[in-house]
């Protein structure tokens, strides 16, 4: 997110890692992200063993879990790109939810307090929950409401990660002081995975691994399987030299003379995405600096680093 800025040029080798889009198709599939479609009815743990089958996957993961009856956007790591998916934990998500209030009310009574419900709002999470259940705030960025019939309200939400919208329900149905509960749900965003980007069903998988397998046509499979850096492109980002690349993958932190480019929208406590100049995800880090301090700094550590996903042996080591 946010303009780059160039704090000190470099030209990267191409002797030396690889562009994400011009992965050989084995790496490809290795270090894929897949924008799946999940259908009413498995958990998000069965479908995950399902993709772990049609791809002959030795891992599998997925990002926010999704209860068996709602359907939606279900982000799906494969083997390398597996860890990556929890980059997505913290993105803005949007649901599309009906919900069913237990009176009929006027209509202008129930806009009126979905005005009350956006903004930042306190919730308890449900008793079957993976958190502790303690009252937490949680920002609504817009509800809209679509239709209203009779007891239905179908309305779009965006909130912030975390956010129980069955939950939403329950509690303006107590505000409404008739109660309400969530009938269906489907998600259609998680940071920058939508309806529009790259969204399968598990059908979809099956057919272009086949014709991947026992056609050896490959495009369909490239189509569907996106590369792993798509997880942090909702996320402010710093990319680095070619020569901070394998300090960074054996665990230092980034110094300062690392930096090659930074967006211009970080701030201190921000978790930011760390890349080289092929545009390859090497992990993610806490800044210690806004951009504009970052800009200026001359020497120190600038980021710790919190999580790498690019293997040791990508870039050549260069200190001594």
């Amino acid at each position: 997110m946010g303009e780059l800025i160039e704090k000190s040029h470099s030209e990267t080798d191409y002797k030396y890692g690889l562009e994400p889009y011009k992965r050989p198709i084995e790496e490809h599939i290795n270090k894929g992200l897949i924008n799946l479609d999940k259908p009413s009815g498995p958990t998000s743990h069965e479908v995950d063993s399902w993709v772990l089958k049609i791809l002959n996957a030795s891992k599998t993961g997925h990002g926010g879990t999704l209860d068996p009856k709602v359907t939606g956007i279900l982000p799906m790591g494969i083997n390398s790109a597996t860890r990556s998916i929890q980059l997505l934990s913290s993105a803005a998500k949007e649901y599309v939810c009906l919900m069913n209030i237990h009176a009929s009310l006027n209509e202008d009574q129930i806009i009126k307090i979905f005005d009350e419900f956006t903004g930042k709002i306190f919730q308890m999470p449900p008793v079957k929950s993976a958190v502790k259940r303690e009252l937490r705030a949680r920002n609504i960025y817009y509800a809209n409401i679509a239709e209203i019939d009779d007891r239905y309200v179908l309305f779009r939400i965006g909130c912030e990660a975390g956010t129980y919208v069955r939950t939403y329900c329950h509690d303006i149905g107590e505000a409404l002081g008739c109660g309400a509960h969530m009938a269906e749900l489907r998600r259609t965003q998680v940071g920058s995975f939508n309806e529009d980007f790259n969204l399968v069903t598990l059908q979809d998988l099956t057919d272009a691994y086949y014709y991947y397998k026992h056609e050896d046509n490959e495009e369909e499979l490239r189509k569907i399987i996106i590369p792993m850096e798509e997880a942090a492109a909702h996320m402010p980002k710093i990319y680095v030299k070619d020569s901070a690349v394998a300090a960074l993958t054996h665990g230092a932190d980034l110094a300062a003379g690392g930096v090659s480019l930074l967006s211009n929208n970080i701030r201190p406590g921000d978790n930011v995405a760390i890349f080289t100049l092929k545009k390859e995800l090497i992990g993610s880090g806490i800044s210690r600096y806004s951009s504009e301090n970052l800009m200026n700094a001359d020497s120190g550590i600038v980021l710790t680093t919190n999580h790498i996903f690019m293997s040791e042996d990508t870039y050549p080591i260069c200190w001594k």
